[in-house]
């Protein structure tokens, strides 16, 4: 790709990529003997930022280390000169350089008085976006989650210069990073247009008028933070209009525990399922679930330059993890020859609790065994002959998880833990757990450990009995386990939905149905019907007759 020399100093970083940062610029407002120290460094590719703090020595952070350039404290000489040199700050504190893109953020104290600078190299990396350069182009919106400093913005700038080629792009620019300081936007956004904030609280109210008053069919917005700019990121997806965004955030997980932001990606809130939904997803009532539909479609996880995660689909994403079963993203990161690979996870398996394990007499050595659908496969482009001739799945390893059990007899448990080898503790407060487990009677009574791990959003398991079989149903739902399908003990799986259907029953429900059965099963059917003092009447002809359990 060929690329125009839009700066002073531009270094070729590949055949694919080039930077242009003008790092001159920003040595010239430094006082001389920083910028001295900071050329003789002779690493400017690396090179972060550079700070100065009153009283204290100046230093230089690069990739991955730290440089202090010379060993005499800061005076407040030294930072007059530079403010003298750089002009006024912003009402976020941060002030920028005309025509370039870096930013000098200011420190203050009590009285208002800058005693610390940051100096952060702004740079414009052509060709970085390649590497997502399809999603950007899907008409989809997409967020950008990363530590600061890992190359958001410099992914967010080239995604502006790419669309602007084809769409008409209105970059909303809250500190002028984007664009650079100054009216006239830097060359890094190309044709793309950008509106300037005047204060960081008012970006909200910029991101809808760039949307009324310009007509864009892109927007393009850095550092989503707060939860009016959530909302105004939510009505422009509603109007059509595709968003490239920023968060602060590593991972999806992230983002769903930021209550300012969750509603990003649809929110979560807390939801109570009737008592037959609870038993077809097999988990307690009371669960967590996406709000409402997402403002993004994509979220890409930024894990360093040249490694990222994809959520191709955040919706579904969400809902998994809030069921326990997260979704692996597929992976694409640059090697050392620039080329590009992906890494796709296949699509899992989501056990029920009547999917999970069962133990029968015949089966007490039978290993337990990870659920395909948590199996990862590592698919690049140079391997997928390997994929397609049947190369060995890479297993993910399992969670450790800190179980509290309330009114569940612990040493069996402990028992069936140590029994089915997963890597589970039994701790003895509710402070240590991140799961807790108890019995029905127990969960009906609201009691007092039930109410805090619902309040601390901990995930609550019910049994109905203290049985080695609940127990190791409990176990394999928490883990994502299953044993080979013709190991399962099917007449124990049909005393468990009798067992269901009659507990539904005195739960109020009119009556419920069973699956067709022999006669033997049936008979234990009516028995246990009689037994809870219900009604149970057979139905059908054989061999569809089934069993239905009602009040009188």
């Amino acid at each position: 790709m060929e690329i125009m020399d839009e700066g002073k100093s531009s270094r070729k970083m590949s055949k694919t990529q080039k930077i242009t940062d003008d790092l001159e610029a920003l040595l010239s407002v430094l006082p001389t003997p920083v910028a001295e120290k900071v050329n003789i460094l002779d690493d400017s590719d690396n090179l972060l930022e550079v700070v100065m703090d009153l009283g204290r020595f100046p230093k230089a952070r690069f990739v991955g280390r730290e440089v202090v350039l010379y060993e005499t404290e800061v005076s407040q000489a030294d930072l007059d000169l530079v403010i003298e040199r750089i002009g006024d700050f912003d009402a976020d504190n941060r002030a920028g350089m005309e025509r370039t893109l870096h930013r000098i953020s200011a420190i203050r104290n009590r009285r208002g008085c800058i005693v610390g600078l940051t100096c952060r190299v702004g740079r414009a990396v052509y060709g970085t976006i390649a590497i997502i350069q399809d999603l950007i182009k899907s008409d989809k919106s997409i967020l950008i989650l990363g530590r600061p400093g890992v190359g958001k913005t410099t992914m967010l700038r080239e995604a502006a210069r790419i669309l602007a080629e084809s769409k008409r792009v209105i970059v909303v620019d809250t500190s002028n990073e984007i664009g650079g300081d100054g009216d006239v936007p830097h060359p890094a956004v190309g044709e793309a247009r950008r509106m300037q904030v005047s204060k960081p609280s008012l970006q909200h109210e910029v991101m809808i008028e760039a949307v009324e008053n310009h007509n864009p069919e892109v927007i393009v917005i850095d550092e989503i933070g707060r939860e009016l700019e959530a909302q105004a990121a939510r009505t422009i997806a509603e109007r059509g209009v595709q968003l490239i965004g920023t968060a602060h955030g590593n991972t999806l997980e992230n983002l769903l525990l930021n209550p300012t932001l969750s509603d990003l990606i649809g929110g979560i809130e807390s939801v109570t399922l009737s008592d037959d939904e609870a038993r077809r997803r097999g988990t307690q009532k009371t669960v967590l679930e996406r709000r409402a539909p997402a403002t993004f479609d994509i979220l890409v996880e930024i894990q360093d330059g040249h490694r990222i995660a994809v959520h191709a689909d955040i919706s579904a994403s969400v809902d998994a993890m809030l069921r326990g079963y997260p979704l692996s993203p597929e992976i694409r990161f640059r090697d050392a020859k620039n080329k590009i690979h992906i890494q796709r996870a296949a699509a899992p398996t989501i056990n029920t609790a009547s999917q999970s394990l069962r133990r029968s007499d015949g089966m007490k050595k039978a290993p337990f065994q990870r659920n395909n659908g948590n199996q990862r496969r590592q698919i690049t482009y140079d391997t997928v002959v390997d994929e397609m001739s049947g190369a060995a799945q890479q297993e993910r390893p399992i969670k450790n998880r800190s179980i509290y059990a309330y009114g569940v007899a612990r040493n069996r448990l402990i028992q069936t833990v140590k029994y089915m080898g997963v890597p589970a503790r039994i701790v003895r407060t509710l402070e240590e757990a991140d799961t807790l487990v108890t019995l029905r009677r127990y969960y009906r009574e609201r009691q007092r450990p039930i109410v805090e791990a619902e309040e601390h959003n901990i995930p609550i398991f019910v049994l109905k009995a203290n049985t080695v079989h609940q127990m190791e149903q409990f176990l394999a739902d928490l883990f994502n386990l299953r044993l080979p399908v013709d190991k399962i003990d099917s007449q124990l799986d049909l005393t468990d939905q009798t067992q269901a259907a009659i507990q539904a029953v005195l739960n109020g429900e009119k009556y419920m149905d069973l699956p067709p059965a022999a006669s033997t099963i049936r008979r234990l059917q009516h028995d246990m019907a009689r037994k809870a003092h219900l009604i149970s009447q057979s139905y059908g002809k054989e061999p569809n007759r089934y069993v239905r359990i009602f009040r009188d």
